[in-house]
């Protein structure tokens, strides 16, 4: 069956959980696509490396928030009207425009409606009051249910969010994230290389893989380790992406008010993320809002690592409690130690439990059966 062609749209040219996924897509699609970005960012040189034809469509990126207001939201037209313009005229090459991220899903309901191209909408977020603002949430739902042929989610916590803020239930359909296993075959020479390297042979290492964002939580794991043994340390690996830096310097402030200065280090934002998780001893995924599907989850399963994550949104869907990892409350810190105490005194279970996960995750999140998934999805709208 030939590949349709495809215009993939996404407001950022930085890295993160949506655009990993548009990365394993379009490199599905290859030249049979063009992945069009609202800003310039390491994902673009990324796709070029593989053979994806990429533009940067926007000279500067749109400022609207998801907590903006409408007023704030109609102060972007002005940035919004040329680079509507400029994806019509691209779509018109493609057989469908596929919108990544919800600055995208704006953009690309426009640009369909004169460009008559059918819309696909990948949602990634939780519409919920927690995380958009009113007037965001009305927006999405209301172009996605006037213009889009389907909206993949990527969980079920995601499709009945979007549905409770009033999306149409009959458009949404579930299609997990998926992984390439032969990614997370770490090798037990790089897991002790990396812990030499990070000074770390001895010691009990909990990381934690995410942006540096007030909801991901990093905070709660810093509380958690200051009731912690000295022999645990934690690695903090990801950068203050969007706008967030103020948090950065935050975290920094309270990993010295805790005297933790030797046992918690900012590893920024690293490319080897999978031999890091193989360094470590346990997980964590400390968010204080539900996450809609984090790839993190998934990557420490697959990698054999034991998990402790919070309850609610997609985890819940992720991640079996006590079959797979361990479920928690959210801001939580002094459960958050309990359970890293109880991982570093139980060794033999907390093995048993990641190697389930590894299988289970093996199984249910496979890389190719997601891209072939999404394809027969769009050859039913095409």
């Amino acid at each position: 069956m030939a590949l349709m062609k495809i215009l993939f749209l996404d407001q950022t040219g930085k890295i993160a959980g949506a655009e990993l996924v548009l990365f394993d897509l379009a490199r599905f699609y290859g030249q049979n696509c063009l992945v069009g970005l609202f800003e310039d960012g390491p994902l673009r040189q990324r796709l070029i490396d593989q053979g994806v034809p990429v533009k940067v469509l926007a000279q500067q990126p749109l400022q609207v928030r998801k907590t903006a207001s409408l007023l704030q939201g109609m102060a972007s037209l002005g940035q919004l009207l040329p680079l509507i313009q400029r994806v019509v005229q691209l779509s018109r090459d493609y057989d469908l425009v596929y919108a990544n991220t919800l600055k995208a899903i704006v953009v690309a309901s426009i640009a369909s409606l004169f460009s008559r191209k059918p819309l696909v909408i990948h949602l990634h977020d939780i519409l919920s009051d927690q995380h958009f603002s009113p007037a965001n949430r009305r927006l999405v739902v209301s172009l996605a249910n006037q213009f889009a042929s389907q909206v993949i989610a990527v969980s079920e916590a995601t499709s009945k969010a979007f549905i409770a803020a009033g999306g149409n239930p009959s458009l949404v359909q579930v299609v997990y994230n998926g992984f390439d296993p032969a990614v997370y075959q770490a090798e037990d020479a790089d897991r002790e290389r990396l812990r030499k390297a990070l000074v770390l042979e001895d010691r009990f290492v909990v990381g934690h893989f995410s942006r540096l964002s007030p909801w991901k939580g990093q905070h709660v794991l810093i509380d958690a380790m200051a009731q912690c043994p000295d022999h645990v340390v934690a690695l903090l690996v990801g950068d203050a992406l969007f706008g967030e830096q103020d948090y950065q310097v935050q975290l920094r402030w309270q990993v010295a008010e805790c005297g933790l200065q030797d046992r918690v280090h900012f590893l920024g934002f690293r490319d080897d993320v999978p031999q890091l998780m193989s360094a470590c001893d346990l997980v964590t995924h400390t968010s204080i809002l539900p996450e809609p599907a984090s790839r993190v989850l998934v990557e420490s399963l697959l990698l054999g690592k034991p998990l402790v994550t919070v309850q609610g949104g997609g985890s819940d869907e992720l991640v079996l409690h006590g079959e797979t990892g361990w479920l928690i409350p959210s801001s939580d810190p002094q459960r958050l130690a309990e359970m890293i105490q109880y991982c570093v005194e139980t060794p033999d279970q907390m093995q048993s439990v990641a190697q389930q996960g590894k299988r289970d995750a093996t199984d249910r999140f496979n890389l190719s059966n997601f891209q072939q998934n999404i394809q027969q999805i769009l050859q039913q709208i095409y």
